[in-house]
This record gives structure tokens, sequence and C-alpha cells, in this order.
């Protein structure tokens, strides 16, 4: 077995579909207990009946808006009255509103910013106090390759992954000593809903620029994820890990 966690809590937000189920998914395999976060209750009662009847582990499904902070508070307090205690936080949930910046309303903006941004700084907040008084927690933040690079017609997005980015870095820095290790993994172009919009025209020039010639897989996300969040990576906090193929090498 490559990771053990058994006896171990992840708290996964946006985890209904795509990278975010993924994740959910292969800590489940390696016999980790879930807290499970969407918006869509229908969809994550889903995936949590699905993951549990596969795995045999404990999975908590709670649907609630994590750009709210009386919804996290609530998602977090059930969590711990269920499991005691929560060892890895996956800030995992966002969405787009793509357009070009003078075609771009204020509500686009904000709502890109609440959901990709605040919601990371509603999670981690209400969390890190469980971990600093368990002594010990992960959390990683999912960013993207937008964050670091930009993307026309995405000022907005862009603007809440690159902040992500500069949140991780501090939020080490604050509580690394605490053994609480904080880090974000960026993902390029994965295969999932978000991704499938695209065009064939765009697909074929993100492919002609990746050095592996071939678009991600929600699991090479998740494989990043769980090594952050394992005992080999005990010394590695405050970075953006890049799962991109090689596109935009750094």
């Amino acid at each position: 077995m490559i990771f053990n966690f058994k006896s171990r809590v992840a708290l996964v937000t946006g985890a209904s579909r795509g990278i975010g189920y993924e994740i959910a998914r292969q800590f489940a395999s390696y016999g980790c207990s879930l807290i499970l976060n969407a918006k869509n209750a229908e969809a994550l009662a889903k995936v949590a009946y699905s993951i549990e009847k596969e795995y045999g582990v404990g999975v908590l499904a709670l649907a609630g808006d994590v750009s709210r902070g009386e919804d996290v508070k609530s998602i977090v307090a059930e969590g711990l009255g269920k499991f005691q205690k929560i060892d890895f936080l996956i800030n995992n949930a966002g969405i787009t509103r793509d357009t070009l910046l003078m075609r771009m309303k204020e509500e686009d903006w904000d709502k890109v910013i609440d959901v990709n941004l605040k919601s990371v700084f509603f999670m981690t907040k209400e969390v890190v106090r469980h971990m600093l008084k368990n002594g010990a927690g992960r959390i990683v933040n999912i960013s993207s390759i937008i964050g670091q690079v930009g993307g026309a017609g995405q000022a907005n997005y862009a603007a809440s992954k690159a902040a992500v980015i500069a949140f991780t870095k501090s939020v080490a820095q604050e509580y690394s000593s605490k053994n609480v290790l904080v880090n974000a993994v960026c993902p390029g172009f994965i295969e999932t809903d978000m991704t499938n919009v695209l065009s064939d025209e765009r697909k074929a020039l993100v492919l002609e620029h990746t050095p592996q010639k071939r678009m991600g897989q929600a699991r090479d996300v998740a494989g990043a994820v769980l090594f952050l969040c394992s005992d080999l990576a005990s010394y590695i906090t405050g970075q953006s890990i890049s799962v991109n193929g090689g596109l935009y090498m750094h």
C-alpha cells in the first residue's frame, strides 16, 4: 500500500464531480473516512453512497454553500460531531464565469471570487482551529495553471486562483511550526466538465504546447493531493505543485 490513511479523516469540498470526486475516491481507497461537501445535495448523496459502498469507509455528505460563512461553520461542526477530528482539508470547490473583461459583470466577478477564494478563507479558518488543537493537519488548496500564467477571458478566475496561491504561502508561514502543513496544487488542463466546454481548436492548441501531448486526468491531480497529505511530504509546506504535463514550465 502506497498510502495508509486508515483512522484519518478528510474534508473535501466540491466533491460531487470531477477532481473533487476523484480525490475523495482515492482517499477512500486507502482507508480514509470522508466528509464530503458540494452545493448539489442530490449529486453529493449519490457520490457518498457510491464511495461508501465500494470502499467501506465512513462517509458523511454535507451539502452547503462554502462561500457562506454560516454554512462552513455548520459543515465543520457536523463533521467533527461524527468523526471527532479532521486530519486533511482539501479546498477544491470552484467555478468559472468566463468572458472578456469589458463584458464581465460585477456579479460574474463577485461570484467567482466568493466560491473560489472566499470559501478557502472560511473553510481554512474554521478547520485550522481544530488542527492546532489536535497538534497536526494538512491543508491542500486546489489552484490552477490559470492562477500562475493567466488566461484571456478569465480575469476573475485567474485572480481567484492566483490569490489562493498567495493565501497558501501566508497560512503556511503562520502554522507550519505547529505541524499544520499548507500547500497548493495547480492543475493544468484536466479532462472534466469544466474543460469539456473548450473548443476543439483550443484543446489542440493546449496539446501542442504540452510536452506529454495529452490532457490530464482527475487521478493525476488526486495523486498529488494524496502525496501532500502523506508522511512522505512531511517537510513540504507553502508550495504550489504544478500538475500540467509540462505545460508552461517555470
